[in-house]
């Protein structure tokens, strides 16, 4: 998991993006179509078009890093393109970062052992 500080807000790029892109190329895509600054620190992750590769920019006052992740199975759960810039909690990010439903994330119920 990415060390996030306290503070820092992770920001859904919604739609797909051109996974080919890199750091120059995605901090551009957080100025013109979020209206956000990319060396702010916060979090800014985007999806491509398949859904199961997801890559993570952040400006963390030292340098740039790029975070990439991809899926052997399912896809991660994006928000649509209507919903234009959606935030989200550093706890809701390591659901969407696991694969899991990150707006419902559901308790499972494990039997306790009678014995």
């Amino acid at each position: 998991m990415i060390p996030v500080p306290s503070g820092v807000r992770v920001w859904l790029a919604t739609g797909y993006t051109d996974m080919r892109r890199g750091f120059p190329g995605l901090s551009l895509q957080v100025q013109e179509v979020l209206r956000r600054d990319p060396l702010s620190g916060h979090l800014f992750c985007f999806r491509g078009r398949r859904g199961n590769l997801l890559k993570v920019i952040w400006h963390d006052g030292q340098g740039a890093c790029l975070f990439t992740k991809r899926l052997e199975r399912g896809r991660f759960i994006w928000p649509s393109p209507a919903d234009g810039a959606v935030t989200i909690s550093t706890a809701q990010l390591g659901y969407l970062l696991s694969g899991i439903d990150w707006r419902h994330p559901q308790k499972t119920w494990r039997p306790t052992r009678v014995g």
